[in-house]
């Protein structure tokens, strides 16, 4: 669950009545529908970019035409160099690069040309901690409106993050496995999705959204966020088993499980260890049958040195590390999944005192946790972990850019795409897009951006996607084209 958008789930007090029984729901439902009506809308113009196969460099329709694109005067960074190439083709053949030839050779017949005009071909972003189904909505739309709005303003979001250059997403938490098949069936647009379903938290944890009037459980019930999917409460390894192997059945790629508090729950202080060895063997163990690992959301060093007994592969935040995990995180070749949280214009004002205070504590440890990062050369991947916040999401490469603070925009721009990809790639049998990501190479997933200028030396580009962005491919089908 995102820190930066550190909101309260209820603005009153735990054991006043349930909202459904009182005037107070009158209320939410108009300010609900005020808001639907100040959503933006979508140009036809954007709905007419992003549709798959309808637009090539000669307005014709690619997906028909089944034509070989070459990118030519191009500078190419293929995500993993330390310079950009010059004087080279890029050949796309269906879904994928099929060569890298020096630009004077011959063009292969019928190809669709596409001149890049010196701009930087790169390959396409990858955000490492994404929430599409809670990036959109409000806290309080996204707990009380109609599950089908959330989907419909999901739908609107994953259109958006492509826009943005974002072609991969790791969900980290959240039902999306219809809207994954939706993209992934072309029936909407936006990125591929590697998905977590329900992230696994125990009872008063950070991911039990329930009230006071609903604990305690009645035997055989689930709240509303447990039957949608949204998170997975589980008490005990048995039922963590359960629970896991639940989300592996609907199609997960990794599973998500909450170690440790955080700067949004209700009940649990950002200070306090969640679960326990046995409960996150648990779900390492059904992960691990099904060829795939475990992430966990902690701060603190007992909630990550707890996790890592547990058999875990990846930490996501880890703000409040001390030198001595970080040491045990680089001796086992852990992942970090970390995110630039800082009070900036990015940190989203929370509902309570408690909240700020939260968010305080975790953001000023963020450099420290970078510094220590880089010290000990732990595989880093970066992400948002934007929640709750419409306006917050359309920040995505700015957050990106924000990593200048600590890295080159050379580092930068590997992380986001073949580090991530290679994180991402971690699911092995349960990987839903087997192949190359974050790459320009043969036999790679044609993923890739043209950007007007050169990132490389202003990192600064990629917050301004709308302008920067000439052109986003994803899959060799052109969801953008304004060269």
């Amino acid at each position: 669950m995102s820190n930066t958008a550190a909101n309260h789930l209820h603005s009153h007090e735990h054991d006043e009545p349930c909202l459904c029984h009182s005037k107070a729901f009158q209320r939410i439902n108009t300010v609900l529908t005020r808001e639907a009506i100040k959503a933006p809308p979508i140009s036809s113009a954007a709905v007419k970019m992003a549709i798959p196969g309808a637009i090539s460099a000669k307005g014709q329709n690619t997906e028909a035409t089944g034509s070989v694109k070459v990118f030519i005067n191009v500078r190419v960074f293929d995500g993993v160099s330390d310079k950009l190439r010059d004087g080279l083709q890029v050949i796309v053949e269906g879904n994928k690069i099929s060569a890298l030839l020096p630009a004077e050779t011959a063009l292969p017949e019928n190809a669709e040309v596409i001149d890049g005009q010196g701009g930087v071909l790169m390959p396409g972003l990858i955000d490492a901690h994404w929430h599409a189904i809670m990036a959109r909505p409000s806290m309080m739309t996204a707990m009380t409106a109609d599950f089908n709005y959330i989907q419909a303003l999901a739908i609107a979001e994953a259109q958006a993050t492509l826009l943005r250059g974002f072609t991969t997403v790791r969900d980290m938490g959240g039902p999306v496995f219809g809207l994954k098949r939706a993209i992934d069936e072309q029936v909407a647009v936006g990125p591929r999705i590697y998905p977590s379903g329900a992230f696994i938290s125990q009872t008063g944890g950070h991911g039990d959204f329930r009230l006071l009037h609903e604990v305690p459980r009645v035997a055989g019930t689930l709240s509303y966020i447990e039957q949608i999917g949204m998170t997975a409460l589980a008490d005990g390894a048995d039922n963590v088993l359960l629970k896991a192997r639940e989300q592996l059945m609907r199609g997960a790629s990794q599973i998500k499980y909450m170690a440790g508090g955080g700067v949004s729950s209700l009940y649990d202080g950002i200070d306090v260890t969640e679960g326990s060895v046995a409960e996150i063997r648990a779900a390492v163990s059904a992960a691990e049958n099904f060829g795939t690992y475990v992430t966990v959301h902690a701060y603190t060093p007992r909630a990550v040195q707890m996790a890592i007994e547990g058999g875990v592969k990846c930490i996501e935040h880890g703000q409040m590390l001390d030198e001595e995990t970080v040491k045990i995180i680089a001796d086992k070749s852990l992942w970090w999944s970390l995110q630039p949280f800082l009070n900036d214009e990015d940190a989203v004002p929370t509902a309570t005192p408690a909240s700020q205070a939260k968010q305080r504590v975790m953001s000023e440890g963020t450099d420290n946790a970078y510094q220590l990062a880089k010290k000990h050369k732990i595989k880093t991947a970066w992400g948002t972990d934007t929640l709750f916040n419409e306006h917050l999401a359309t920040r995505q490469g700015a957050q990106l850019a924000k990593l200048k603070r600590w890295y080159s925009p050379l580092e930068i721009l590997k992380m986001a795409t073949s580090t991530n990809a290679e994180l991402c790639a971690m699911s092995g049998p349960r990987n839903p897009y087997p192949g190359q990501l974050g790459v320009i190479a043969e036999g790679a997933f044609a993923d890739m951006i043209i950007v007007a200028g050169d990132p490389l030396e202003n990192i600064d580009l990629i917050s301004q996607p709308e302008e920067s962005f000439k052109l986003i491919m994803k899959e060799g089908a052109i969801f953008k084209y304004t060269l």
